[in-house]
């Protein structure tokens, strides 16, 4: 495999950067000093809220770039900002069909904050692992002051097979995406971590022979299709396999890790 042209490393959070207890681990933040002298930039790239990736990659969280809540905010350098937003309108008749699914726990992803309407501690110990600014309210249709870029829905017993078939219909005029085994995101119909990484290449002048990525669920299929080294992880949804043209090991076994290693030896030259 050669590494040596890689200039852009992408990585999603959840399943593929975080190990199954939600760390990162110390052997990746010392891959990190080492791309930075080999001038290869870092992306993480997450259905997570942006104050979220910002806790878990607090060492670092001012040499990278994130793209947040699947595309629809992106900070680069000084300029942190809303890509793409939901309207008043969808969410409001996003939320009523959600509303009637039993069991599913809606979240109104905003620039600000994240709102719950569910004061369930059950699922807000849940919750609260992604999302670190957040206000239960009594209605989330009713918030007004922010810009929302996501809702994102969780089921305990099966996102797929539990969510999607009643918001299928909606596929057509918004992005629903299965980001996880318990987890569906509603975004604008544009919006996905490809959409972001894109413009993100763009602004660096990387192409896709320079660009490795890392995924593992269908919320990374998009951008995965930008990196000649795309790779699955093994523990990644059969769909994120047959896109990626290589696989790793899995989140338990560092499988990111695993490659950035290859990466900097190929650098070493």
């Amino acid at each position: 495999m050669d590494f040596s042209k890689v200039k852009l490393v992408v990585s999603d959070m959840d399943g593929t950067l975080l190990n199954p207890k939600g760390e990162v681990s110390a052997r990746f933040f010392s891959q990190f000093e080492a791309l930075k002298k080999h001038k290869v930039h870092f992306v993480a790239a997450s259905g997570r809220q942006y104050q979220s990736i910002l806790h878990k990659l607090d060492k670092i969280k001012d040499e990278i770039s994130i793209i947040a809540e699947n595309g629809g905010f992106m900070q680069h350098g000084d300029v942190a900002e809303v890509l793409l937003k939901l309207s008043k309108e969808d969410v409001q008749k996003c939320v009523e069909k959600l509303r009637t699914i039993t069991g599913a726990y809606i979240v109104l992803c905003g620039k600000k904050a994240a709102y719950i309407e569910t004061k369930d501690e059950v699922f807000i110990a849940k919750f609260s692992e992604y999302y670190k600014a957040y206000e239960v309210v009594d209605d989330i249709t009713k918030v007004v002051d922010d810009e929302f870029l996501k809702i994102a829905v969780y089921h305990f017993e099966s996102s797929e097979t539990c969510i999607l078939p009643v918001m299928e219909d909606m596929t057509h005029e918004l992005q629903v995406t299965i980001s996880g085994k318990n987890w569906l995101d509603i975004s604008h119909k544009e919006s996905n971590k490809g959409y972001a990484l894109s413009m993100l290449q763009n602004k660096l002048n990387v192409n896709s022979d320079e660009t490795l990525i890392f995924g593992d669920y269908n919320n990374d299929l998009q951008m995965l299709g930008l990196g000649y080294f795309s790779y699955a992880m093994a523990n990644a949804h059969p769909d994120v396999k047959k896109i990626a043209r290589f696989e790793t090991k899995s989140n338990t076994n560092e499988g990111v890790e695993s490659v950035l290693e290859e990466l900097l030896q190929a650098k070493l030259g």
